[in-house]
Formats: structure tokens, C-alpha cells, sequence
């Protein structure tokens, strides 16, 4: 049986599907299965997604009846994963060749983390804009700014994320599904690890904030003031809830160069 099942999500990400994956077959690692679900999209995805699974006998495909938002969609992925790991993994994004390998080697040998991560190289059209980094071991006070695991790249042991329930379904979540599910698990006494290797190619572009609606910034705000009592952070830190909704008023060409420059 494999050692991991890569939950990947796919919406309206037809034109990108086939490079996501055979990034996946491009790793050293090898030792995995796919679980895909197509969420309602209006393109042609899931048409190349079942081209693709028709080739390759290690891929589940499901399907949603209509569009139901991204935690939904991974938990159904989820219960389907039976093996001792799972992976994340977008339809529009690259793994870099020892992704799987790299983070199979920190899990295998560092029993006490349920997540590892690392840092992402940001690309569009154009090519790559940014690159992130990683600080190893995520302390409480690294929730405070923002999410401090990058999801798509993320692995970990399936059963930390079904013992916290795997992520929480709620309109309220939408686009911040993961910082909820990271904020889930640290409470529950689960560690989590950014590496500093990057493992991993997120396809964004430089005018992102043009996507960011005022309901987003309202969940991540939400997201906030919930995970930093669920987690025990001061009383105080809560001023840092209203940061996402201060960023959706300030002007366009700033948020624009905070965006670029984080």
C-alpha cells in the first residue's frame, strides 16, 4: 500500500491540471496515491482530470454535484485516505522534484511533528516574483500575523488531521480553511515544522489583491479572533484580528506592494 495520498481539491483548473500532476510523477518519492475531487467547475477539468486518472491506475476521481468550497471538497478526499500520510497539492501549482522525499525523510525522522512544510516560489506569466522562507518549529506567537504553515505543500500524518476532524466546514472558513485547521491541531498538542527548503511552486500573480474580497478579509478576521483564543494567546493579540479587514480599505498600489514585498 502507498505511504501517501495527495488530497488535491481541483476547480476551474483545467488549462493547468496536467503540469500540477505530472509534477507528482516527476518526484523522486514515489510511494503515493492521488485523490482528487472536482468541485463544480465551469471549465473543462473534470474532462482532463478523467483523461488523465483513465492512465494512471494510482488515482481516485470524485466529484461534487455542484460547487462546494474547498474544505468540503478535501474532506471528502479525506476519507478516503487510508495511508500513513497525505499531502496537499493545488491544480494550478508545481511540486519541485524531491518535495515528497525531503518531507517522507523529516516525518520518518521526527516522529514528534504531525505537519511539515516549506517555504513556496511564487510565479505568473511572467515568471517567478517571489520566494518564501521557512523557521522551523511554529511557536504559538507565529499565528499571530497570518497562517504559519503554507498549505499546498503541506504533509502530514493522517491521523492528526482526522483525529482534529480534518477541516471545518462553515462559510465562514472559505479561504481560510487551512489557518482554522493548523489553529485545530496546535491546540489539540500537535506540532507542526516549516522547512527552509523550497519545495514547492504556487502559481499567483501580482496584481492578487484584486481577488481579496472584503468577505475574505472578513473570514480571515473571523479565523483569527476564534484560533487565538483556541490557542491560548494573550487577550491583547486581538487587535491583529482587524488587520485583514484594515488591509481591504488601504489603496490597491499599496496592498499591492506589501503583497509583493512580504
Amino acid at each position: 500500500m502507498a505511504r501517501i495520498s495527495v488530497l488535491m481539491g481541483i476547480y476551474n483548473c483545467g488549462s493547468t491540471l496536467v503540469e500540477a500532476l505530472e509534477s507528482l510523477y516527476a518526484q523522486t518519492y514515489q510511494d503515493f496515491k492521488i485523490i482528487l475531487c472536482e468541485d463544480g467547475s465551469s471549465d473543462d477539468t473534470y474532462q482532463v482530470a478523467q483523461d488523465y486518472a483513465s492512465s494512471h491506475d494510482n488515482i481516485l476521481l470524485l466529484r461534487n454535484e455542484r460547487n462546494m468550497g474547498l474544505n468540503y471538497t478535501l474532506n471528502r478526499c479525506l476519507e478516503h485516505a487510508d495511508t500513513e500520510y497525505i499531502a496537499r497539492m493545488d491544480g494550478d501549482d508545481i511540486s519541485l522534484p524531491k518535495r515528497f522525499e525531503t518531507e517522507v525523510n523529516f516525518l520518518d525522522t521526527h516522529p514528534e511533528y504531525a505537519v511539515v512544510s516549506g517555504p513556496m516560489i511564487y510565479f505568473d506569466e511572467n515568471g517567478d516574483f517571489r520566494t518564501g522562507t521557512g523557521k522551523g518549529e511554529v511557536k504559538k506567537e507565529d499565528f499571530i500575523m497570518g497562517s504559519p504553515v503554507c498549505h499546498a505543500p503541506c504533509m502530514a500524518r493522517t491521523a492528526a488531521f482526522k483525529a482534529v476532524g480534518g477541516y471545518s466546514v462553515d462559510g465562514r472558513l472559505l479561504r481560510v480553511e487551512d489557518y482554522h485547521l493548523w489553529f485545530k491541531l496546535f491546540a489539540a498538542g500537535y506540532k507542526l515544522y516549516m522547512l527552509n527548503d523550497v519545495i514547492y511552486k504556487m502559481r499567483d500573480d501580482r496584481n492578487a489583491f484584486k481577488r481579496r474580497t472584503f468577505s475574505s478579509r472578513l473570514n480571515e478576521a473571523y479565523v483569527k479572533h476564534v484560533g487565538y483564543k483556541m490557542i491560548g494567546l494573550p487577550w491583547y493579540t486581538q487587535v491583529f484580528a482587524l488587520k485583514p479587514i484594515l488591509l481591504s480599505i488601504i489603496p490597491g498600489f499599496m496592498y499591492k506592494k506589501l503583497h509583493n514585498n512580504h
